[in-house]
């Protein structure tokens, strides 16, 4: 990692709040497919830990509703990505509420298997009293979830960069506008219009170059 990553990464986690006593700040990674939320959710979280914080790591892509769910609006639909992707009342009862203040910690940090589509309901884990929850996922700051955030970051990439990020990780097209990706591009269009995450978002970054990410003065 160069130095320009490691600074936005330390700024980053020196942002996340203690709440003090045994309350857990609730931190959210956002951006659209291909911005790089995972890489940076991780190493957010090796910062925060560099800093003596405590962390948990829970990626929403462990929350996706069943095939049946997810496509009932058909596989190429936007507005069924949009809509249909989460079980936000899972992901609410197994992580966020656990966390909230006042919660019990006891937290469950996946719910549905990609793969097989299976249904899970692991044991429950138990977090550390002022255990710092870094989240990275697609359309975290909708309505359903923006509220329950200690601090949010969005990760902005144009579109042409995160189509060619795609293709080389998942064999899509590399254009953002051919069919293939419009169920993933369209959403993302839908998602913007109605919560204008750039806005929301505590802290924006720019992270089109990789190994220089820009935070951005609004």
């Amino acid at each position: 990692m160069n130095a320009r990553r490691r600074e936005v990464l330390g700024h980053v986690a020196r942002r996340i709040p203690v709440l003090g006593g045994r309350a857990c700040p609730r931190v959210a990674v956002d951006g659209p497919d291909g911005s790089g939320k995972t890489v940076f959710a991780d190493e957010l979280a090796a910062a925060a830990r560099s800093l003596g914080r405590t962390v948990v790591r829970v990626s929403l892509d462990d929350f996706h509703n069943p095939r049946a769910v997810r496509y009932r609006l058909g596989r190429e639909s936007p507005e069924g990505f949009w809509r249909d992707s989460y079980d936000y009342r899972r992901f609410r009862d197994d992580v966020l509420e656990p966390f909230a203040p006042g919660g019990s910690r006891r937290y469950r940090p996946t719910a549905h298997d990609l793969a097989t589509d299976a249904v899970l309901d692991p044991p429950p884990r138990t977090a550390p009293p002022g255990a710092v929850l870094v989240v990275d996922g697609l359309f975290l700051h909708r309505e359903e979830v923006v509220n329950d955030w200690d601090l949010t970051v969005f990760l902005d990439v144009p579109f042409a960069v995160t189509a060619r990020r795609m293709a080389v990780r998942d064999g899509t097209d590399p254009d953002p506008e051919h069919p293939g990706m419009r169920r993933y591009v369209q959403a993302q269009r839908i998602y913007f219009a109605a919560c204008s995450p750039q806005r929301r978002a505590g802290i924006l970054i720019d992270n089109q170059n990789f190994d220089a990410p820009r935070i951005v003065d609004r």
